[in-house]
Parts: C-alpha cells; sequence; structure tokens
C-alpha cells in the first residue's frame, strides 16, 4: 500500500455521516462490505492507517489517526478479522 493506493480507495468507497455523533463528534464512515470488490482495498488501508499513524488520544481510549489532504482516518482498533468500518473527520483546521 502507498499514498496513490489509500487516495484511490477513499475515492471510490462511499462516506456516509455518522448523524448520532453529529453534534458531538461530527464526522463519516465507510463499511467494509458496502464494497466487496475492494475488500483487499479495504484490509490494505486499514494496515496502512495502523503503520502510517499517529496514536492519540479520544477521551479515555488511544487511537490510530492517518492524516491526509485535511482529513484525519481511523478505525477502532479491532483485531483485521473483526474491523469493518474506516471513520474519517475534517482534521483540525482542515
Amino acid at each position: 500500500m502507498n499514498i496513490k493506493r489509500f487516495e484511490d480507495y477513499i475515492n471510490k468507497v462511499r462516506w456516509q455521516e455518522a448523524k448520532t455523533y453529529a453534534k458531538t463528534a461530527p464526522h463519516e464512515y465507510t463499511i467494509r462490505w458496502w464494497r466487496k470488490d475492494l475488500e483487499q482495498d479495504f484490509i490494505d488501508v486499514v494496515m496502512f492507517i495502523r503503520e502510517n499513524g499517529v496514536q492519540e488520544k479520544f477521551y479515555r481510549k488511544t487511537f490510530t489517526y492517518f492524516y491526509h489532504n485535511g482529513y484525519k482516518y481511523w478505525t477502532m482498533g479491532d483485531p483485521l478479522e473483526t474491523t469493518w468500518v474506516l471513520n474519517r473527520a475534517l482534521a483540525e483546521g482542515g
């Protein structure tokens, strides 16, 4: 995985507003099985984020965030086999 493939993936998938968190933690998400044809790309993107991201606290939990083009991307930190959601939000100042 490289940044070009990362960009290709994030530009191909559908992003859904997380309405439950619209006021407290606005972000969007995409679901692994929404694009079954991109399953391996989803896995590669998750690993790319985990390998190239930075650890930051969100309340009491620590997540790995990857910052790119004004957004931050993250998963919930579950094992790869049970990771099914990829999140993104505008980065501060983004």
